[in-house]
């Protein structure tokens, strides 16, 4: 699952005609370098969901086969219902099987194939692990870090603090019964799994950006063109 719904209020006034995740870098729409990532990495059947502006989104994307992958959305209203609640929303279109929820506006060199294995072990024995998040070291803008990594490789509240890379793979039964078509978010209610050891995680020290305003949009797109 790709998150694209949000209306990327710091992103103004970029997305006040274009929603964010079909912001270029480099010539090619944010939200397309992850599709390519993602089918590299093996997945190809892939739900994005939709929100602010987002008729757009499926105008520009279409059913996927530019990229070899099968593209479905899901529908939210512009406001959109926050991680959580879009990820709850969309899990008819997301089958039984563990799925990889990445954002759509972040852009990194990550190997999404490296996820395949997380997911195998999700899915032998979702009650002893029901979710794997990738974590990076901390940006300058969340200089204290979100969660931390025990010597055993679960995510804890406490420790050498890092930053959620807004990736991670969840077991479909992880949502049950929570709610549909309204907003949500997915911290701070993940930490329950977390705190009961259920939520693994691995860092990954390569690129990894979270495109989150017109300057720093600007400033990828140089180092992408290679520009000064």
């Amino acid at each position: 699952m790709i998150l694209a719904a949000g209306r990327g209020e710091r992103m103004r006034p970029l997305t006040d005609a274009t929603p964010k995740p079909l912001l270029a870098v480099g010539g090619k729409p944010l939200i397309v370098w992850q599709i390519e990532r993602l089918a590299a990495g093996g997945w190809r059947d892939l739900v994005i969901n939709t929100g602010w502006l987002g008729e757009q989104i499926p105008a520009a994307l279409g059913d996927g086969a530019a990229w070899g992958v099968r593209l479905r959305y899901s529908v939210e209203p512009a406001q959109a219902f926050e991680t959580g609640g879009g990820i709850a929303t969309a899990l008819p279109l997301l089958g039984d099987a563990p799925f990889v929820v990445v954002s759509a506006d972040i852009h990194t060199t990550f190997d999404y194939a490296r996820l395949q294995a997380a997911a195998r072990i999700i899915a032998a024995d979702p009650q002893r692990t029901a979710a794997h998040l990738v974590l990076t070291p901390n940006p300058g803008y969340n200089p204290g870090g979100d969660m931390a990594l025990d010597a055993q490789g679960r995510i804890r509240r406490e420790g050498e603090r890092l930053n959620y890379g807004n990736i991670g793979v969840f077991h479909p039964a992880l949502f049950a019964g929570q709610p549909r078509q309204q907003a949500w978010k997915l911290f701070p209610w993940l930490y329950a799994a977390a705190d009961a050891g259920r939520v693994s995680g691995e860092v990954f020290s390569g690129p990894w950006h979270n495109v989150g305003t017109p300057e720093q949009l600007a400033e990828l797109d140089a180092q992408w063109r290679g520009l000064d």
